[in-house]
């Protein structure tokens, strides 16, 4: 790469999307599972947040079923669950059991500083490498740009706040 072109490279590495086109891409896109004994990966379960629409004070309840495949979580498996509202602040973030299938059930009040609008609802396995399915690192450093993540996206699911 030509040093004029590493400047230019490096403004769009730090250009940050708003977060209404990463929610976009991350409902396009699944996470990744743990393989395991040679087993095909098996993803994560796709979570729901219901109701649609909130006010902040109201009970929401974010869940998964059991994934149709055997993730093998643990019997002492959590769920890390992230609220970050329209505004881009992080309005909740903790973690809930799961089932060593992957399902959760999750009830929480929307945070009375929630902002109107869009808020990012991410809910993933906590405190497991679930992005590592191809059994290669995806973490290989590239130069000065070192790559990650590169088989995952954060599953999110979109929660609409009004006043």
């Amino acid at each position: 790469m030509s040093s004029s072109a590493r400047p230019a490279r490096r403004r769009l590495q730090r250009a940050a999307l708003p977060i209404s086109a990463v929610m976009l891409l991350s409902l396009a896109s699944a996470g990744c599972g743990a393989s395991v004994g040679g087993a095909p990966p098996c993803l994560p379960p796709e979570h729901t947040v219901s109701p649609s629409s909130a006010k902040p004070g109201d009970s929401v309840t974010v869940s998964a079923p059991d994934a149709k495949c055997d993730p093998r979580y643990g019997e002492d498996a959590v769920i890390s669950i992230v609220f970050i509202d329209a505004a881009g602040v992080e309005v909740l973030n903790t973690t809930a059991p799961m089932a060593d299938a992957g399902g959760f059930n999750f009830t929480a009040e929307v945070p009375l500083n929630s902002a109107p609008g869009v808020m990012a609802v991410n809910a993933m396995p906590h405190g497991v490498d679930w992005c590592d399915d191809t059994g290669k690192n995806n973490r290989v450093s590239q130069g000065e740009l070192p790559l990650e993540r590169a088989s995952c996206v954060l599953p999110t699911k979109p929660l609409n706040i009004t006043k």
